[in-house]
């Protein structure tokens, strides 16, 4: 138990904090991009001779743009969270346990929330 200790005791120097940083506000900035291109949407017509497949086809479209439009903005909180952690001082801990995140872990997913023994549970 002692190594597994040990493992979770790595802290992050402040090279790896600004290099998590910047990987962090680009994600935000390509999420930001989406977003805009997604609220956009699809040009529903107005015009009065379309049929029905076609009204549904657009319907359809809409509801798969605004589950994708949940899903961007979930990722884009969890990245404000990540940032703001980062200004408080709480970055890289597991929010279940109060270990240390790995390098390898936020490295792969800096907004991650979780060491790997707490995704795993």
């Amino acid at each position: 138990m002692a190594i597994l200790h040990f493992y979770h005791m790595k802290h992050l120097t402040e090279k790896d904090l600004q290099a998590l940083k910047e990987q962090l506000e680009k994600e935000a900035g390509e999420l930001e991009a989406q977003l805009t291109a997604a609220k956009k949407g699809s040009d529903f017509g107005n015009d009065v001779e379309s049929d029905f497949s076609e009204e549904a086809d657009e319907a359809e479209e809409f509801a798969a743009n605004l589950g994708m439009q949940d899903s961007l903005k979930g990722r884009m909180q969890d990245i404000e969270n990540a940032l703001d952690k980062m200004l408080r001082g709480e970055y890289g801990k597991c929010e279940k346990c109060g270990m240390d995140i790995p390098m390898e872990v936020l490295k792969v997913n800096p907004e991650s929330r979780l060491c790997k023994d707490c995704k795993v549970k």
